[in-house]
């Protein structure tokens, strides 16, 4: 405050001294006030901004603990003491304005389904999420909703896997929504003793798996478990092994699309030179093969003017710029962009929707060669046929026998000195192994003490701690230093990236990761090493 003070009378002086060397004596006192006036309120608008930022990015994380929701509550109130143009200058790791300034809905619309007094039976749905609340109460409650009316003699109940995006509604909209653990507690404490498990993810993904281990951990706390199929079912063998679930989805999705338009079917806007492109997430997973088998079973249907691809371009053919390339030789020269995700959230609008260069609807712009490209916001949730799909996976899974298993990690014979691929996972889409890695470092054991090395996505993270931020300030020596690794794409193209020898106590447990970015800051982040092979 002494420093501030001190500013606004050297500006006082200063706008004095300027005034009385123009002969003007009557206004220069209150000009040179509010001068300075307005560089103290800058000031103070940056710093407001920049501690709101801080309490954002302390939030964007993927692990709950007790503080959580006062740490919530604590960005919320930084944010509504902000003025507006101090709102404007809100900006972290991955704080900025949209974060509580965006309006996607009322979130009072929607029902978290964390109710007790839950009952002998349960169908847990299990999402990844959406802060998008229109989206959240359309797509996300529209499934919900679809189940709990189809099985009226059994309680639903919601969790969603990604705690960044729990932490984020609960900050902004004061809504509470379960995580996995959190509502698997709350079946346990409520003595549930049949839970079916129906996980709204659209294949048998790292998302599917995760959730998998953490049922199992609740197994013997019920005295049925029974989880469904995702919506696409089996993944199959390759790109040809189609099924009826997909069939159905792509049956229901090209309808549901064409509807939104002038034309009567397919057919007709083929004849017309429009192309559907459905964008889906993409996956360095094994379960990736599965958008190469949509876009078979729409080529099975005869659909000739659909193409599938993925923000992430993973498989290869489904990056924007090989569907743009697959498009134009197709000879078609409007598109029409819509998600292939149950959710139209963060990715529907601004990654495939949004004004940023890098957007689909950006690229198909840039690229010149179509007369019109027009987006529909709208997730497979809201579709009705999507919503008989999950009906039918949970009634299946009620009417199984048993709970479907996933083969755990083993601590057990590690060769000393051997080299082991193993799962390096973070609490953070942003600070994880590069995409050529397929989320993996190479883990190795000397002296019965374990080391991942692992390849990041580029060299801003410039280095790791063991720890936490706090400490990792403290404790320079033992800082993780870096090394050049060289990358190698699916596209043969290489980039140097950092890596790091990161010591690991024990597998398939979380410890404490601290990183050091380009811009000096430490930042916590939660990690786990599992299933080496």
């Amino acid at each position: 405050m002494k420093r501030k003070a001190l500013m606004g009378l050297a500006l006082m002086m200063s706008a004095s001294m300027l005034f009385m060397a123009c002969g003007n004596k009557t206004e220069q006192p209150e000009q040179a006030e509010e001068a300075a006036t307005e560089v103290v309120s800058e000031e103070s608008d940056q710093e407001m901004a920049d501690n709101c930022a801080k309490l954002i990015d302390a939030i964007y994380v993927q692990n709950w603990t007790e503080n959580t929701e006062a740490q919530c509550k604590e960005a919320k109130a930084a944010w509504d003491a902000l003025s507006d143009s101090a709102k404007e200058l809100v900006e972290g790791e991955f704080a900025d304005p949209d974060y509580f300034g965006r309006d996607t809905g009322d979130a009072s619309k929607d029902d978290p389904l964390n109710q007790d007094e839950i009952g002998d039976n349960e169908i847990l749905v299990v999402s990844f999420g959406t802060s998008f609340n229109d989206s959240r109460v359309q797509d996300i409650g529209g499934v919900e909703k679809a189940i709990a009316e189809a099985n009226p003699d059994w309680s639903v109940r919601r969790a969603f896997t990604a705690q960044i995006i729990i932490n984020h509604i609960l900050a902004r909209d004061n809504e509470k929504i379960d995580n996995v653990d959190q509502a698997l507690n709350r079946a346990v404490d409520n003595g549930v003793k049949n839970l079916v498990v129906q996980p709204t993810h659209l294949m048998h993904g790292a998302e599917y798996d995760e959730l998998m281990e953490a049922v199992e951990a609740y197994a013997d706390k019920f005295e049925t478990v029974k989880v469904a199929e995702p919506l696409l079912g089996q993944v199959g063998s390759d790109a040809n092994a189609v099924n009826s679930d997909k069939e159905t989805v792509a049956k229901a999705i090209a309808a549901e699309a064409v509807s939104e338009t002038e034309y009567k079917d397919l057919a007709e806007a083929e004849k017309d030179g429009l192309a559907f492109v459905f964008m889906g997430h993409g996956t360095s997973h094994t379960a990736k093969v599965t958008y190469s088998q949509m876009q078979t079973q729409m080529d099975k249907l005869g659909y000739k003017n659909v193409f599938i691809g993925t923000v992430e371009g993973e498989p290869e053919e489904t990056s924007c710029e090989n569907i743009i390339a697959a498009v134009k030789e197709a000879g078609y020269d409007k598109v029409l962009l819509r998600p292939l995700m149950v959710v139209a959230g963060d990715h529907a609008n601004n990654d495939m929707a949004g004004d940023d260069d890098d957007s689909w609807k950006s690229m198909f712009e840039a690229d010149g060669s179509f007369t019109s490209i027009e987006c529909q916001i709208a997730g497979l949730g809201e579709i009705e046929d999507v919503q008989k799909l999950y009906v039918s996976h949970t009634r299946d899974a009620i009417e199984s026998e048993g709970l479907a298993s996933v083969a755990s990690a083993s601590t057990d014979d590690l060769v000393d000195g051997k080299e082991y691929s193993a799962e390096f996972k973070t609490d953070s889409s942003m600070f994880h192994v590069n995409e050529a890695c397929d989320g993996k470092g190479t883990l190795t054991t000397k002296n019965g003490e374990m080391t991942i090395h692992i390849s990041l996505v580029s060299q801003k993270i410039k280095n790791l701690y063991v720890g936490t931020a706090a400490d990792a300030e403290k404790d320079k020596a033992n800082w993780l230093q870096p090394t050049e690794d060289e990358v190698t794409y699916s596209d043969g193209t290489t980039e140097t990236v950092n890596g790091f020898d990161v010591p690991v106590e024990k597998l398939d447990t979380e410890f404490d990761l601290a990183i050091l970015g380009e811009k000096g800051t430490w930042y916590d982040h939660k990690v786990s090493v599992s299933n080496p092979n």
